[in-house]
């Protein structure tokens, strides 16, 4: 069976990952132009907001996995992938 943490481990493995602790309204910057503050933790959900230029795309990682089936040649512009998770 193939857990969650498998993935995340796998992924660490071929790419350096950077863990961090974070409390309600601390906050982390990637790249001096995107923010990621921790908004609320309920249990085991944790909600994020995110503020990034318009031109940087974001998703949650199943939204962006259903964007790269559905066209692997080209990464899609923000209004096209808006579209498809609209559906």
């Amino acid at each position: 069976m193939f857990l969650e943490h498998d993935s995340l481990r796998l992924l660490a493995e071929r790419t350096a990952m950077l863990v961090l602790t974070r409390r309600i309204n601390e906050s982390i910057i990637i790249n001096e132009d995107v923010s990621v503050l921790v908004v609320e933790v309920r249990g085991d959900r944790v909600r994020l907001g995110i503020e990034a230029p318009k031109d940087v795309t974001v998703h949650r990682k199943e939204v962006y996995d259903v964007i790269k089936e559905s066209s692997p040649d080209k990464p899609k512009k923000r209004k096209e992938s808006r579209q498809l998770v609209e559906k």
